[in-house]
């Protein structure tokens, strides 16, 4: 039988050092980024005697802070110990909570540039660890319609179908599309295929009379825009 080791926890600490009593005295600006960690973690782990804010700066340090913590899957953050599949997933709802507040409201959102759609999809986008891709629908006065998920994983043209791509812009009767996708690497620069696939899903968009504004290729904080690169 494993011999639980005795855990010195916060509520051991004088009050003004726990995190939770900080945050409520002194607001949360005044908190760093483990501090805030451990009060979404809550307890410590009873198996390495470690509590919520050991655990928290683990974690921080295993993935180089919280940024890129932010972008990693329940079973990587499970390898940290002492955080299991329920302390993962409070971590990820946490950042899934930040990314929908700093999105503006969908039914407030109307597009003028290039740059507006990429702010849009940066924060969004930015810590995924894997390509996805997404066709925003836009009306007449390019107004957001609705976004959809086209594709996860390594893009190609058997994955990336015009079929596929158009279907939910034909039923939601778009006047208008951008395409929208993430470099994980954080370099935007577009390949060879980004720029084939965006040949193809043009001229699909022509011949349904769809218009194809944009293909917009977001990295960590920067961004590259087929159109203005005369692409499209």
């Amino acid at each position: 039988m494993t011999e639980m080791k005795s855990i010195i926890t916060i509520k051991d600490w004088p009050e003004d050092d726990r995190p939770r009593e900080k945050l409520i005295k002194c607001g949360p600006g005044t908190l760093s980024d483990a501090e805030l960690l451990a009060i979404l973690l809550r307890t410590g782990d009873a198996a390495t005697g470690r509590n919520a804010l050991d655990i928290a700066r683990d974690l921080l340090k295993r993935f180089g802070g919280l940024r890129h913590a932010a972008g990693r899957e329940i079973s990587e953050l499970c390898e940290v110990p002492g955080i299991g599949p329920v302390k993962a997933a409070q971590v990820k709802a946490a950042v899934e909570v930040g990314r929908r507040l700093e999105a503006p409201d969908v039914e407030r959102v109307a597009f003028g540039s290039s740059a507006e759609v990429a702010n849009y999809f940066i924060p969004r986008l930015r810590d995924l660890k894997k390509e996805v891709f997404k066709v925003v629908l836009l009306d007449a006065r390019n107004k957001l319609i609705k976004e959809m998920t086209v594709s996860e994983g390594s893009l190609t043209a058997s994955i990336v179908h015009p079929r596929e791509v158009f279907k939910p812009a034909i039923l939601e009767s778009a006047a208008a599309v951008i395409f929208v996708h993430n470099h994980p690497s954080g370099d935007p620069t577009p390949s060879q295929d980004d720029l084939k696939i965006t040949t193809q899903l043009v001229e699909a968009g022509r011949m349904i009379d769809i218009r194809v504004l944009d293909h917009i290729i977001v990295g960590h904080r920067t961004f590259t825009s087929l159109a203005s690169k005369g692409l499209i």
